[in-house]
């Protein structure tokens, strides 16, 4: 027997297995293809505090190994979720993790505040990568006194778990996530999409309308797994590892790199049924390896 359940900050999760935050709906639009009631979270797509439209078409593109996307988190707003979606998926037996984004700081503790007396919600997603329309445009999540701001401001409103989402383009990630360790984060998922473009030579425009893009997919893994590793060892706090996640040896790397749970997400969009595929896998790994606890494979690797 193998125990596959894991911690993060205090709340305890069947498995390490998550699904990410744009990636996987609201976790409706999976039912007919697996039990939802199997993984051990699902990272809803983000959510402001106001309907937002999101970036025009075409905001999708395939990359090699990988895909832009800049959809712009089109959402309906943090009360169309808690009035109408919430109602509909709180039946699952598994943890829900509101992502939650805004322009300014207080957009952030608008949304936070409308959460944290939510009964069956434990924690959310701090998704720090959002221009700051403030500063210029710069994403909250690049300046360390300016990621630091937005989580201590969650902080003093938001009395559940935090788990701030990481920028991968930031020249040291361990400045910004010990910074938000510092503010009150109580763990970090990372790493975010990498800022990327694709143009099409035909017409010599750029594909997204937004020009650049996220790229994710498996050709960031090796980037996001050296970025996992450096935090874990600068932090205390628990981390969600994500990045080109396709199969449960790539999910078992990033908990060797200091993991403590996971998120799939491209994975989602080749294989609707991937994130329960890794928990078999996962646990198949543990069984042949003789691992009684997969939360022994976090920052077990040898160095």
């Amino acid at each position: 027997m193998v125990n596959l359940n894991v911690n993060i900050a205090g709340l305890n999760l069947k498995n390490p297995v998550t699904t990410a935050s744009g990636t996987f709906g609201f976790g409706e639009e999976f039912e007919d293809f697996i039990d939802l009631n199997r993984l051990g979270g699902i990272f809803v797509k983000g959510l402001t505090l106001k309907n937002r439209e999101g970036n025009d078409y075409p905001r999708m593109a395939e990359t090699p190994s990988g895909m832009l996307n800049a959809v712009g988190l089109q959402n309906k707003g943090i009360d169309y979720f808690l009035n109408t979606i919430y109602p509909k998926i709180k039946k699952w037996d598994t943890e829900i993790f509101p992502n939650i984004n805004g322009s300014v700081v207080e957009d952030y503790i608008a949304v936070a505040e409308k959460l944290n007396d939510v009964e069956g919600i434990h924690g959310l997603e701090l998704n720090i990568s959002c221009p700051n329309v403030k500063e210029g445009g710069m994403a909250f999540g690049v300046s360390c006194p300016s990621a630091m701001a937005v989580t201590r401001a969650v902080r003093e409103v938001y009395d559940k778990i935090i788990i701030v989402k990481l920028s991968p383009n930031v020249t040291d990630i361990t400045e910004i996530a010990k910074g938000v360790e510092s503010a009150g984060a109580d763990a970090v998922s990372l790493v975010n999409t990498l800022l990327g473009m694709a143009i099409d030579a035909h017409t010599r425009k750029p594909v997204l309308s937004t020009i650049t893009g996220g790229l994710s997919g498996p050709a960031i893994k090796p980037v996001a797994l050296r970025m996992v590793w450096q935090v874990y060892n600068a932090v205390k706090i628990p981390i969600v590892g994500i990045g080109g996640i396709m199969n449960a040896t790539d999910a078992i790397e990033f908990m060797l790199a200091g993991s403590s749970a996971i998120q799939v997400g491209t994975a989602n969009f080749i294989d609707p049924q991937i994130s329960i595929k890794i928990i078999d896998g996962i646990k198949e790994y543990c069984s042949n390896n003789g691992i009684a606890n997969v939360a022994d494979l976090t920052g077990a690797l040898i160095t």
